[in-house]
């Protein structure tokens, strides 16, 4: 008998429609002839056929295409990245522009060979974009940039309009699925981001179907919002090569359905989960649902205050 672990058949419901019409071939052209990267291609994200053929969205990889690390559930290639490309925002910038953007995902390979963590490159790019499209909301969304909160302080000091940082996993599983990371150092980079700009939200994501419990799930969801996490996505982990950890369940939509549920009891402004979402999924949605709570608790705020 056998002791390999046979590899889970993969559900109808994951079955995506291609869509390679005019607006993919057109990003796809601009983000080659201006020499960008993307997470979408690198990352191998399932939902780029719907991004960039229907919503003409798409999130920015700055900093270059190659990781310092090698988490076992990502397809971004790993080992010793190029010299910083300080030419780089304002080609993102200039993208923005051209694709007309009113929401932009800015993310980045993690750089443990800069003493900044590429903080540096992130604030500039934020900086370049507002300066070239002054009404784009911009969401950023960093490496834990080694837990060196003065590179943090450095990138929200540019005023992202949202500050996300990935949990991935649950704290079990973390050493395992993480190269590097920590789980306490994420939940403590999504504390300090509030911390040092109350007022821009912060989100995070996870990715499930790795191993782990119900009641781990849950777990993830009280523990963001005990460090203030405003924003929380939930998608199906897809193994983008045999190299990499094996799925061990497929989440039907329904239980996805109840996530999202216990996540907005738990008090997150938004949850988006689904098997296929991921942590930029429908962003522009995501900010615009943030922003109208922000509202909403403003709004209470001053009745209590003016009865």
């Amino acid at each position: 008998m056998s002791t390999k672990q046979e590899h889970l058949r993969k559900p109808d419901w994951l079955k995506i429609k291609l869509n390679t019409n005019d607006n993919y071939t057109d990003l796809k052209k601009m983000m080659r002839e201006n020499n960008l990267n993307t997470v979408c291609e690198e990352a191998k994200c399932p939902n780029i056929h719907e991004c960039w053929g229907t919503r003409r969205t798409a999130t920015f990889m700055i900093l270059g295409a190659v990781c310092t690390r090698a988490c076992r559930f990502c397809a971004v290639k790993t080992g010793l990245p190029n010299e910083l490309d300080w030419d780089e925002p304002e080609r993102v910038a200039k993208s923005v522009q051209l694709m007309n953007l009113k929401h932009a995902v800015i993310t980045a390979v993690a750089r443990d060979d800069l003493k900044d963590g590429g903080a540096a490159v992130f604030a500039e790019t934020i900086r370049a974009i507002k300066r070239a499209n002054p009404f784009t909301t911009i969401e950023v969304l960093p490496s834990d940039m080694g837990g060196v909160y003065e590179n943090l302080e450095m990138l929200m000091d540019a005023k992202p309009d949202i500050l996300n940082h990935n949990i991935e996993t649950v704290r079990r599983l973390t050493p395992r699925v993480r190269a590097r990371a920590k789980y306490d150092r994420s939940l403590e980079l999504l504390k300090r981001s509030k911390e040092l700009q109350p007022e821009i939200p912060t989100k995070s994501s996870l990715m499930i179907g790795l191993g782990e419990t119900k009641e781990e799930i849950i777990e993830v969801m009280d523990d963001l919002r005990a460090h203030d996490v405003d924003i929380m996505t939930i998608g199906q982990y897809l193994q983008p090569s045999k190299k990499h950890l094996k799925v061990l369940k497929y989440y039907s939509p329904a239980e996805f359905n109840e996530l999202r549920e216990i996540a907005m009891t738990k008090g997150f402004s938004h949850c988006e989960a689904g098997p296929l979402v991921r942590s930029s999924y429908h962003a522009d949605e995501q900010v615009n649902a943030a922003a109208k709570e922000r509202q909403r608790l403003g709004e209470e705020q001053n009745a209590v205050s003016n009865s």
